[in-house]
């Protein structure tokens, strides 16, 4: 599927490439470089791009571009979740997803892209399975392997790599159990001179941090699920349950990670309890206009 993958900065430097099936020659790239041209803003390049031999798909993450390379026709949403999986295991395993953090782990970074795709096809993705693999970097490691000549890749298969709950790994243990849940909000709303909601509409993340032993089987209910729309789910969310009874049944994985985003459109009900207030100052023969907001949502 994906034959080749080039990361690229914002100056137009191909700083890493990688080659699964055959080697692409990055002149390939040009292509891509062309319609940055055209765009009018560096996030406006267009995610597809068809050439004579090839179509280019790529994503604009943390200020660099993560162009594929595909030889045949494939759902072009199925190669954007990857590169953003890929994206997100840098950000997880560096700290950040930056050229910098990737240049100062480059032997990682292949050893990940190679655990990754097999052949150009998405093998594992998890990242407490590519944990398992690879090894985080830390200073300690670094010294160690240095002095002993090992490697950061594991020596045991991963216990989630043949389970049916690739996202978590067997045998996790805390002395303190916990979970906590953060709900973030934004609100885009047109509200008219008297104070009433012209359009307003809502999106919305739920992001989880679990710190729980064993297997943890979770339910997660809402007052007014109906309310939700465009609800995008991690892959540990039973849907069938979801679609039934509108209840988030999971088993989390361990440590950090977004449960769902959702959006909740103008056409349900929603009172966004937003007031605005306005006083004008004229101080040296100039009118200045401050503006008071306050809020509290209910839906």
């Amino acid at each position: 599927m994906i034959h080749s993958l080039f990361l690229i900065n914002c100056s137009g430097d191909i700083f890493l490439k990688k080659h699964w099936k055959r080697v692409v020659s990055q002149s390939v790239c040009d292509y891509f470089f062309e319609a940055q041209e055209k765009a009018a803003d560096v996030e406006n390049v267009p995610p597809v791009i068809s050439t004579p031999h090839h179509y280019l798909i790529s994503i604009y993450r943390d200020k660099l571009f993560f162009v594929s390379v595909i030889q045949t026709e494939v759902p072009p949403l199925f190669v954007i979740e990857f590169l953003h999986r890929v994206a997100d295991t840098f950000q997880d395993y560096f700290g950040e997803c930056s050229e910098a953090a990737i240049k100062d782990n480059v032997v990682i970074v292949y050893e990940l892209l190679e655990e990754m795709l097999d052949n150009g096809f998405p093998l594992a993705t998890e990242s407490n399975i590519l944990k398992e693999l690879i090894k985080p970097p830390t200073i300690l490691r670094s010294v160690v392997n240095s002095i002993t000549g090992s490697s950061n890749v594991g020596d045991t298969l991963p216990t989630g790599q043949l389970s049916n709950i690739p996202w978590r790994h067997a045998g996790v243990k805390y002395t303190n159990n916990e979970a906590y849940f953060v709900l973030v909000e934004e609100i885009d709303a047109i509200i008219d001179k008297s104070g009433s909601t012209v359009f307003a509409e809502i999106q919305g993340v739920i992001d989880a941090c679990i710190k729980l032993s064993g297997m943890p089987d979770l339910s997660l209910s809402f007052m007014n699920p109906r309310l939700l729309d465009d609800v995008s789910f991690h892959p540990c969310i039973r849907f069938k349950r979801w679609e039934s009874e509108r209840v988030l049944s999971f088993i989390p994985p361990d440590g950090n990670f977004r449960l769902i985003s959702y959006r909740v459109s103008s056409q349900k009900y929603v009172d966004t309890s937003t007031k605005i207030c306005h006083h004008i100052i004229s101080v040296l023969n100039r009118n200045l206009l401050s503006l008071f907001h306050s809020d509290s949502l209910m839906f």
